[in-house]
């Protein structure tokens, strides 16, 4: 699957970047991998230095990764700043984490229930009676944050990247996200079944605004990115281009002269994402927060086990065993437990995973040419096997689209 998917996908670039007028890169060039090797493990910096070797291609433009833990660091970087000047990677840059925002918005959330602002059990109606309707009266805190409440998605223009490119400047609010919501029918009894969806983090992100009488983005901040030092990490509101250094993130899709390409994708508001997927970050910055998170010094003593805890219901698509818990989820590769939250932004995929005892640690940005696409980003599923080995029973999943 992944090696019919990359071709397909390259032949296409290849046909529309060469008649499209928006991007004409030329794939042939490659800056090569730009690695720093911090510890005497030379089969994981092959492996690494393999992932993302050969940037720019089809799938992918770029690759940020940082590997850190007691079995070894290493960090690279490989293909472009942008496909018009062609100039290496920058690989300080920032990016567009998508979901990964959803790790430090449940931090946020469990470090109000530590303080008993917030109860896991309580309902959200409770907290937001003028907003939440009756047919969703049962839905606790806890079910927003680990995907079990039966919410359905809220309603956004288009139906197809293009549609939605064409929308990329639209502003839209957490409280006509929730309105639209919960118009509609639930999609199972709240603590039945998970759906992975934004729209509980919506929800948990107006919850903190109501019990601490300021803004998301704010406490945010003042809980998270400050004490931990997060120069680099910002939510950016309304604003539609990343401040600071960024590598030019690309979506394939049909230009205006009816051929498929490459569009610069980088500027692009992400308030649907907010509370879900709204967060700017660098490798650098999100390697430190992961670290903390899993040593506890972000959320302490026994609500962390929150975020290590797979509630016992089934997907609601699958029927396969819950994957996600509060803010993260659980993957088995070589073997192993691995945690950690996968984003997608148009024009970037990120992550950020860690064994649980912390050995070994994974951040990536992938500036992928199809960044919600349904299967995995080549590029990024090389790094990720590349860090911890092959998914066990082809447990793989594509990045949630908001």
């Amino acid at each position: 699957m992944r090696t019919s998917t990359r071709t397909l996908l390259a032949a296409a670039l290849v046909l529309g970047v060469a008649a499209g007028p928006a991007i004409t890169p030329s794939f042939a060039r490659t800056p090569g991998v730009q690695a720093a090797f911090q510890a005497p493990n030379p089969d994981l910096a092959a492996r690494m230095s393999a992932a993302i070797a050969g940037l720019p291609r089809a799938d992918a433009t770029a690759a940020l990764v940082r590997i850190s833990g007691t079995e070894g660091s290493w960090q690279g970087s490989s293909g472009v700043h942008d496909l018009e000047t062609h100039a290496p990677a920058d690989p300080d840059a920032r990016f567009r984490a998508g979901s990964v925002t959803k790790v430090f918005t449940a931090a946020t959330v469990l470090q109000l229930a530590s303080e008993g602002r917030i109860d896991l059990d309580r309902t959200a109606r409770s907290y937001l009676p003028e907003l939440i309707p009756g047919g969703y009266a049962r839905v606790t805190v806890r079910q927003l944050l680990n995907h079990t409440h039966g919410i359905p998605a809220p309603d956004f223009p288009g139906e197809t990247v293009e549609e939605w490119y064409a929308h990329r400047f639209d502003v839209h609010t957490p409280e006509v996200m929730v309105r639209s919501a919960t118009a509609k029918p639930r999609e199972f009894r709240p603590g039945t079944r998970q759906h992975y969806l934004n729209i509980g983090y919506t929800v948990a992100g107006l919850i903190v605004e109501r019990v601490t009488g300021d803004s998301f983005e704010r406490q945010v901040e003042r809980r998270v990115l400050r004490p931990l030092g997060l120069r680099d990490t910002y939510l950016p509101g309304t604003a539609a281009g990343i401040t600071g250094p960024y590598n030019h993130g690309y979506q394939t899709m049909r230009l205006d002269d009816g051929t498929t390409g490459l569009r610069d994708v980088s500027v692009w508001r992400a308030t649907d994402g907010w509370a879900a997927g709204d967060l700017v970050s660098t490798t650098a910055d999100l390697e430190r927060f992961t670290r903390a998170l899993f040593a506890g010094r972000v959320v302490r003593g026994p609500l962390l086990e929150e975020m290590f805890t797979l509630p016992k219901v089934p997907d609601a698509r699958s029927g396969r065993p819950a994957a996600f818990s509060a803010g993260l989820s659980m993957k088995r590769l070589g073997g192993r437990e691995v945690w950690g939250k996968t984003g997608g932004r148009w024009g970037y995929n990120t992550a950020v995973a860690s064994t649980r005892d912390g050995a070994r640690t994974l951040v990536y940005s992938v500036n992928s040419t199809d960044a919600k696409g349904q299967d995995m980003n080549p590029t990024a599923l090389d790094v990720m096997v590349a860090a911890y080995g092959m998914p066990d029973q082809g447990d793989v999943t594509g990045q949630a689209r908001p």
